[in-house]
């Protein structure tokens, strides 16, 4: 499971999650990607499940790249523990996430894009973030099909 080497400080606050994700909600890598679409705590055994589901569909024919990585500490107090006595121990370790951000990403000459949506779509059960599938080539064909929509208008417009 993913977790840092080493941290500056062992506990941290819980913090807020306002707004939208700046950094990271663009495809870098591959041509698939799930995104997510509202914000939560991803731990880290939610991350490695999805990565197995989602390596194991497309049996080790394309490449994965994971775009989150849990650098949080979350502490629990043990069970039964009256008030006080301080902050518990960090127990596991999650990944913040804002909508927006871009959690995984699929790329590879074997990946389809029928393949990579049924990868994420069982990768995203595990997940307690709602995420929408992306493709780069979506990006490309809303444009086109804009720039044809113009097209017939002029050229409904010229004929009346």
């Amino acid at each position: 499971m993913l977790s840092p080497k080493r941290t500056k400080f062992r506990k941290q606050h819980r913090g807020r999650m306002r707004g939208v994700a700046s950094k990271g909600n663009t495809i870098a890598f591959g041509q698939f990607a799930l995104q997510a679409q509202d914000c939560g705590w991803v731990t880290a055994r939610q991350i490695e499940a999805s990565r197995r589901a989602m390596t194991r569909y497309i049996k080790r024919g394309g490449q994965i790249w994971i775009r989150i990585f849990p650098d949080k500490p979350v502490t629990m107090r043990p069970a039964e523990t009256r008030m006080g006595s301080g902050k518990g121990n960090p127990e596991f370790w999650v990944a913040v996430v804002k909508p927006g951000r871009i959690l995984f990403e699929m790329g590879g000459d074997d990946i389809t894009e029928d393949i990579a949506k049924e990868a994420m779509r069982l990768a995203q059960y595990k997940l307690p973030v709602k995420t929408k599938f992306i493709s780069t080539d979506n990006k490309l064909e809303n444009p086109s099909s804009k720039e044809s929509n113009t097209k017939t208008k002029s050229q409904e417009e010229v004929k009346q």
